[in-house]
């Protein structure tokens, strides 16, 4: 996935300005089905493309407490 100017970067309102922070473009899913991931701190990096299901679960995993304390 490439980075667009078009999409609208969105990050936790639970990170801090450690710059460790994970973003997604949320306004990317009705027209691709797949939402867009990258790191906070390099913006202009890789971008990773995941599949509705699949970061649905992620977050339920984070929610769960399945990866440790963050």
């Amino acid at each position: 996935m490439t980075n667009s100017p078009r999409l609208t970067w969105c990050k936790s309102s639970y990170s801090g300005n450690g710059g460790s922070c994970v973003e997604w473009a949320p306004t990317h899913i009705a027209t691709t089905g797949t939402i867009p991931v990258r790191d906070s701190k390099n913006p202009t990096g890789p971008i990773l493309g995941f599949s509705v299901v699949s970061f649905a679960s992620f977050i339920e995993g984070v929610k769960a407490g399945e990866f440790g304390a963050v």
